[in-house]
Parts: structure tokens; sequence; C-alpha cells
């Protein structure tokens, strides 16, 4: 059975990307798409005059929406649905039988709610499945695909699937593992301990076990390793990403508390998107498209 892909749509130019790229993606992989509205009406009374205007305004919204993708992928299925209550909720409900969630990044425009509210990090810490973020203008010129590591459990199921999207497009596979050097005075502190130099070697190693094997699965892929050691971790996959067609996360890494959802790498990277861009979730791993 092929999953759908589920767009969250909310008529903004962040949701029209994702639904552009949610129907290039559907129409490459040969999966049907669900467009997604939710009308959050909890906080109306089902006797208030604005509760019917509110749901048709939806509905108009979703029919506009059924007729440009259409009009895009005339190949692709497209279903439309409108759903009550919040977009977080009835998103993370659609993830349970979605093969991927495709929303649009913030615009980081403070009467919109700002980054703090973004419905994107909403959506990425609930889903069940794998969440792409596309940004309101994400470009047509992007190549190669990019993928973070840390030696976590959560950034190796990443690399698998940015290898697999990488072979899958002819492009190149970009393996990025940064961290930031101990402050000088922590180095000095410690007499002839070599810890910056201990640091990177072990590093090195991670990024060597992480791409292990991705050459056997997929002889013709290039892959090109990056150790960046003077930054932090999302400052450097966003400016190496600038230019990808893609970037793919984890939703968690080495450094995450237990009881979070959404690390602080993949929480930043997400309120500075560079490309489209895919949070992987480790427990639930999807083959049919997402």
């Amino acid at each position: 059975m092929n999953r759908p892909i589920v767009v969250g749509i909310n008529g903004s130019a962040g949701s029209e990307a994702a639904l552009a790229w949610a129907l290039q993606r559907a129409s490459r992989h040969k999966l049907p798409v669900i467009a997604l509205y939710a009308v959050d009406d909890r906080w109306m009374s089902p006797d208030f005059q604005y509760h019917e205007i509110v749901r048709e305004s939806g509905m108009e919204l979703l029919q506009k929406v059924q007729a440009s993708a259409r009009e895009q992928a005339p190949d692709v299925e497209v279903e439309t649905q409108l759903r009550h209550g919040s977009a977080g909720a009835a998103l993370r409900e659609a993830s349970k039988a979605a093969s991927m969630l495709v929303v649009g990044a913030h615009d980081r425009h403070w009467l919109d709610g700002g980054p703090m509210t973004d419905r994107a990090l909403q959506v990425v810490s609930a889903s069940d499945s794998p969440v792409a973020v596309i940004p309101p203008t994400p470009g047509t010129g992007g190549h190669g695909v990019v993928v973070g590591v840390d030696g976590s459990e959560e950034s190796l199921q990443a690399v698998s699937f940015a290898a697999a999207e990488a072979d899958r497009g002819g492009d190149g596979l970009t393996v990025v593992l940064a961290f930031r050097s101990p402050a000088r005075w922590v180095e000095n502190e410690l007499p002839a301990s070599g810890l910056a130099a201990t640091i990177v070697e072990e590093d090195r190693v991670v990024l060597a076990e992480s791409v292990a094997g991705l050459g056997d699965r997929y002889p013709d892929l290039v892959i090109n390793r990056r150790l960046e050691t003077d930054t932090e971790p999302a400052k450097a996959l966003v400016g190496i990403a600038r230019e990808a067609r893609l970037l793919v996360i984890g939703s968690r890494g080495r450094g995450a508390f237990s009881r979070l959802v959404l690390g602080s790498t993949a929480h930043s990277v997400l309120l500075h998107v560079p490309c489209p861009t895919v949070v992987t979730r480790l427990h639930k791993v999807k083959h049919d498209g997402g």
C-alpha cells in the first residue's frame, strides 16, 4: 500500500511552496497526496455566526488547492480534507498513515506568532512520519543532498534516508559533522591534555562510521565527508545546505535530553531553513517514498 504524502495547507506562500514540492515528489514516487486544512474552531460556539463562515472559507481554499494541484501535477491523485481543531493535532493524526508530512517554513513575521510558535516546529515535534519543511522560495537550482550526523541512532537513520534520496536523484551526498572546539581557557586549564585534538580524532571516526557500508549499497553514489571543527552544528548545516536540493537531519541527536522530541540542532535549523529540509523520525521507518 502506498502511503500518501500529507501537505498542511493554510493559504500562505509557504504552504503553496509545500504543495508544489509535495506534488513533485508524489509524481516521482507514484504516491497520492492529501491536502489538509484545519479549521481551529475550538474557541467558537457551534451557534456562533462565524462558525459556518470560517468553514466555508476553508472549503473554498481547498477547492483552489485542488485546482492548482490538478494544473501542476495532473498525474497525481490529490484528496482534500477539512478537519476541525488545531493544525498541529490534525497533522499529527494524519501522520500516522502518511509516508511524509510536508509543511511550509515559517516566514518569521512576528505578527504571525514568531519563531516561538512556529507551526513547523510543532508539527515536526508531534509527527509520527518524516516531515519536510519547505521555504517559501525553495529555488530551482539546488543540487546535492546534505545530512547532519553526530553518531546518534537518529543521525544514522538520517544518513540512510539521505543516501537513498541522493542515489535516486543522481546527487552527491555531503555528510557533515560539526562541533565547537573547547574554549581556549578550558584547554589551558588542562596542561598537555590535547583535548581539542582528541575530540577531532574521535569525531573523524564517528564521521567515517556514519557512512560505513553506503558504498556497497550505492556504488555510484559520490560521498563527501565534512568535519567542521569550530562552529555550531546548526550554523554549519544551514551554511553548507544553502545551495543544496535537500537537507536531512534527525529529530534528536546525542546531546538531546531523552524527554525531548526535538533536539536543539533540529530546532535551530528549522528556524533558518536553507532549502527543503527533511526531519526523520527514529521510531518509524518508511520505504514507500517517505
